[in-house]
């Protein structure tokens, strides 16, 4: 199956790089089509891919997928082989229960700190509301590799759809210099030296495409 994923620019768009490292991870060949944030005619060339007007979009054999997690679900229905979730399934269900409070909670974090792949940004101080969601991304790192991560270096050893849900936080905390250590650096280094995950920033690097509200 050939597929085409539709994304905004790798600079900004935070939900457009959790399905992109999935596909990488299974080591899918597929075309890459950007579609630059707030830029001009922006909804309309959204809207030409798929109704729901946001990124990222997977076109898939004729059918065509929205949502990072539904899309890195179907992923794993299709590449069962790539292990997208843990086969314990104690395991399975804090990753699928993570991965979810990540996709629908954060909104702190989100709004205060947007991903920015091209900056090192000094002396934030969090509001109080962001710290506190701050802490508990940190909390999640820290059990989910205390518990389940003793096979390998990611939150339950080997790669799954959960590190991709958490990859966009690895790079806000990396942006916005934000403090952590013990299980929590030593994980937000591991993301950070995914070929991957080096390849996505690199290409953001390059992007000429700015959004100033994020710049300020």
């Amino acid at each position: 199956m050939r597929y085409t994923l539709i994304i905004g620019n790798k600079n900004y768009s935070s939900w457009s790089l959790r399905p992109w490292l999935v596909l990488k991870h299974l080591g899918l060949d597929f075309d890459e089509v950007v579609i630059p944030l707030l830029q001009d005619n922006f909804k309309e060339k959204i809207l030409a891919h798929s109704h729901a007007g946001k990124v990222p979009i997977l076109k898939a054999d004729g059918f065509d997928l929205w949502d990072s997690l539904a899309i890195c679900e179907f992923l794993n229905d299709q590449y069962p082989e790539g292990k997208l979730w843990p086969t314990d399934p104690k395991a399975k269900a804090v990753a699928r229960s993570i991965s979810c409070e990540m996709h629908s909670g954060f909104f702190n974090i989100r709004n205060d700190m947007p991903m920015n792949m091209r900056r090192v940004i000094n002396g934030v101080t969090p509001t109080a509301a962001c710290q506190s969601e701050i802490d508990r991304v940190v909390e999640i790192w820290t059990n989910c590799r205390a518990e389940f991560g003793q096979e390998g270096p990611y939150l339950f050893g080997s790669f799954t759809i959960a590190d991709a849900m958490f990859a966009p936080v690895v790079n806000r905390f990396a942006t916005y210099q934000v403090p952590v250590s013990g299980q929590a650096a030593t994980y937000m280094k591991t993301m950070q030296d995914m070929p991957s995950m080096k390849e996505w920033k690199a290409d953001a690097i390059e992007e000429e495409w700015v959004i100033e509200a994020v710049e300020l």
